[in-house]
């Protein structure tokens, strides 16, 4: 991931075979291993650090400043920083960052839009 310690903590965990219907609003750090079934917003938009697992699944809105993508993602996606998407990782939707890092397997359907300019990234 990256260098800044801040960004790797991990505050809670949705574990695999967890279900949630209805939006998230977090802080710090949120993994999903399970699936979601709504918007997952950090409440801070300078210091949220999303990670969805390789089982991990979220159906809506993504609105973060650092998201780490294994698993699946349905809907549009705001990262006001860095997005990196794995090898497995695929997203159906328009995607919004300030940088990005696609490794090779990893599938966007939608279209890449850099946030350059705007504040904390996000329109």
């Amino acid at each position: 991931m990256t260098d800044d310690p801040k960004l790797e903590r991990i505050d809670c965990l949705l574990g695999a075979g967890t279900q949630v219907r209805g939006d998230l609003i977090f802080s710090g750090g949120l993994r999903i291993d399970g699936q979601v079934d709504g918007d997952v917003t950090v409440s801070c938009t300078d210091a949220g650090t999303l990670t969805i697992g390789d089982q991990g699944r979220v159906a809506g809105e993504v609105r973060v400043s650092h998201l780490v993508v294994y698993g699946c993602i349905e809907g549009p996606v705001h990262a006001s920083g860095l997005v990196e998407l794995r090898a497995g990782a695929r997203i159906r939707g328009d995607v919004h960052y300030g940088a990005i890092e696609m490794h090779q397997g990893a599938v966007i359907e939608g279209h890449m839009i850099r946030c350059v300019g705007r504040a904390n990234g996000w329109q």
